[in-house]
């Protein structure tokens, strides 16, 4: 449909699970696409995979240093940003009582450092009437439990999209969040450390529990990513999206 046609587009945690599909689709919808993640090999694997107008840039959304960099090389690049998905993030599960302080500094500066600072480095970029999307979640309004920091993150995300929505009205730059329920993603295992049987049964448990009877896949949150970042939801702005089946809505 090529509803991003000539749209700089950039995807952080855009490697692997949500940001990978999303790139994909903002490829296939004509957008020129930056990905960023901290592991090289997957970046180029993702690259190779999806093809056309995409490029990575290995760096880490918590550290300040790496996010100057990006926002030097894309200025140099590409000179602008029409589309920023701050997706990356993660960080630990664990019990209140037993949360440590390692894992602790972890999220927090993954999911609320790493996104603030995302967006402000990249926002001199970022062209009047662009499109600002972060990646939230239903933990955000729920009390789930072994999910205390993690939801506490995705609640301050979901209030950023409400007070930059009122921030950067002047430039009509749009911001909204998506809510994701339970997508089929590696960051179960890679981040909050679940076995394979722990992990199954994460997955059962939340899909007997959605009103739609399964858990999600990556891509039904890239096609709502693209309805966000495209002229098709020009009047949308500073509202959280839920993608999840219903999970958190009945």
């Amino acid at each position: 449909m090529n509803r991003l046609e000539g749209k700089i587009a950039v995807v952080t945690g855009g490697s692997s699970g949500m940001g990978r599909a999303t790139a994909r689709q903002f490829v296939a919808e004509g957008a020129t696409v930056v990905i960023t993640g901290r592991r090289q090999d997957r970046l180029d694997e993702t690259v190779a995979e999806i093809g056309g107008a995409i490029e990575g840039f290995r760096g880490d959304i918590a550290n300040l240093a790496d996010l100057e960099c990006l926002r030097s090389h894309i200025a140099d690049t590409h000179g602008r940003v029409d589309v920023l998905f701050a997706n990356a993030g993660g960080g630990s599960l664990g019990p209140f009582g037993k949360v440590s302080e390692a894992d602790f500094d972890r999220t927090i500066a993954t999911n609320l450092k790493g996104t603030f600072f995302t967006v402000q480095t990249l926002l001199p970029l970022i062209v009047d009437g662009g499109s600002i999307i972060l990646n939230g979640s239903i933990a955000a309004s729920l009390g789930m439990p072994a999910f205390t920091v993690y939801s506490a993150t995705k609640a301050a995300i979901r209030s950023f999209a409400r007070t930059w929505t009122t921030d950067l009205s002047a430039r009509r730059i749009r911001v909204n969040t998506l809510a994701p329920g339970t997508i089929i993603t590696p960051i179960m295992t890679e981040q909050a450390g679940f076995s394979d049987e722990r992990l199954e049964q994460f997955y059962e448990k939340f899909a007997s529990e959605t009103p739609l009877g399964r858990n999600g896949d990556p891509s039904e949150i890239a096609s709502v990513a693209t309805f966000l970042a495209s002229a098709e939801s020009s009047f949308i702005t500073g509202v959280e999206l839920h993608v999840d089946g219903g999970y958190a809505q009945v």
